[in-house]
């Protein structure tokens, strides 16, 4: 059974990527257009891993982030942060808020792959 992910990004162009990217790596790719249907998303498939945008109508990537972090039956799902941020000072911020990793956009489909492997490879048993 492959790992679930979920991909909440806006941007059509930029899931479309990701979802090739990932399902050629075998994974099964869910996405979620806005953060609150994101977070919806999450609470009825259960993810191993979730990529989320951070800037994004309807609600936003640290508000989605703070609402799973206090969400007991989900808290636990990996989250990478997903921006077109890279100022210093971003990433920082965005694991101070629960986030997993950060990753910028434009996706570096070299090395997304790897990183996606090793934050769902992190604490398991």
């Amino acid at each position: 059974m492959p790992e679930r992910i979920l991909v909440v990004e806006d941007n059509e162009q930029n899931r479309i990527l990701i979802r090739q990217v990932l399902a050629h790596q075998g994974y099964e790719v869910l996405e979620a257009v806005d953060g609150l249907m994101g977070l919806a998303m999450a609470r009825q498939h259960m993810p191993a891993l979730i990529l989320l945008d951070i800037q994004m109508p309807v609600m936003n990537g640290f508000t989605v982030i703070h609402e799973l972090r206090n969400d007991p039956e989900i808290k636990k799902i990996k989250v990478i942060a997903v921006s077109s941020f890279a100022m210093k000072g971003d990433r920082e911020k965005a694991l101070r808020a629960g986030f997993d990793d950060y990753v910028t956009k434009p996706i570096d489909t070299r090395t997304f792959p790897e990183l996606v492997k090793q934050v769902l490879s992190r604490n398991q048993p």
